[in-house]
């Protein structure tokens, strides 16, 4: 029987500090709930932190030890660096919130400003129909088609299962669980509906639509991610492509095309419009430079 369930009817109401006795405790709490691969980066995140102060308790930790930290950090590029320092801030501030921390020393640290380099990772309308037609394989050319058509992130793409799919008529819809542990649900047309329902065979209800070549397993976010790299070099695209500019490459045409915002937003699962404009800022339709005469 746990603590909680013995404690006597007449005593005083549990301190939120109380629920964490350790460092080690808090961590478990502040990671429960979350994705499994969003636990593991947090995990090793902290463990990075740990390491930079000498394995100093978080309640002895400094300001000073954060901007050590975030020193030691500076080898890598903005974003990454800020990753890290925001989890090793969320941690703090949920470790105050609950009241295991005294103070919060991750509210003074301040993140580095990080150059905007979404306009680098869209792909061209022309690039994207190449990458797809130009994929050999029946079930990579769909599963490329897929990402692009309906912005799928690629473990929603990796988790999607048969049941997850509902006919519309000529048209259907796929229903993803993704970030955030929010469901929605995409309309497909009629031709990219087609395709992904041509690859069901015999597969029933809970197995994947994306199966791997052996046993049936889904296929991996690492195998999904090879099979995109491999498409955009067969199509001569350059830069080192990752499952995510497809993502992007669907919010950025969608919007080019004159598709709501609010449309793109939850066709994506962008918790706030402002995510989804900034598919707008990296690709205005209009600047004053074409004004000028030069």
């Amino acid at each position: 029987m746990n603590s909680i369930a013995t404690r006597p009817a007449n005593s005083p109401p549990m301190a939120l500090s109380d629920q964490a006795d350790s460092d080690e405790k808090l961590i478990q709490l502040w990671l429960h709930g979350k994705a499994k691969n969003t636990q593991a980066v947090y995990d090793f995140d902290i463990w990075r932190f740990g390491e930079s102060t000498g394995g100093k308790p978080f309640r002895a930790v400094t300001l000073g030890d954060l901007q050590d930290f975030a020193d030691s950090l500076d080898h890598l590029a903005p974003a990454t660096s800020n990753r890290i320092l925001s989890a090793v801030k969320s941690l703090l501030t949920f470790g105050h919130e609950i009241g295991y921390l005294p103070f919060n020393v991750g509210a003074a640290l301040r993140l580095r400003s990080a150059k905007n380099t979404l306009a680098e990772r869209i792909l061209s309308e022309p690039d994207v129909h190449k990458l797809i037609a130009m994929e050999p394989d029946e079930r990579n050319r769909i599963l490329l088609r897929l990402l692009y058509a309906a912005g799928l992130r690629v473990s929603e793409a990796a988790s999607l299962a048969w049941n997850d799919l509902r006919d519309r008529g000529e048209q259907g819809q796929i229903t993803v669980f993704g970030k955030g542990d929010k469901t929605r649900a995409i309309l497909l047309s009629k031709d990219t509906w087609r395709e992904l329902v041509s690859l069901r065979g015999e597969a029933g209800p809970d197995e994947p639509v994306f199966q791997s070549r052996k046993g049936g397993r889904p296929l991996t976010r690492v195998q999904i991610m090879r099979i995109v790299r491999a498409a955009a070099a067969r199509a001569g695209v350059q830069s080192v492509v990752s499952p995510h500019w497809l993502r992007h490459a669907h919010a950025s045409h969608a919007l080019d095309r004159g598709c709501p915002i609010s449309l793109v937003q939850a066709t994506l699962g962008h918790e706030s419009v402002s995510t989804t404009g900034r598919y707008l800022h990296a690709r205005p339709g209009d600047s004053s430079a074409r004004y000028l005469g030069v």
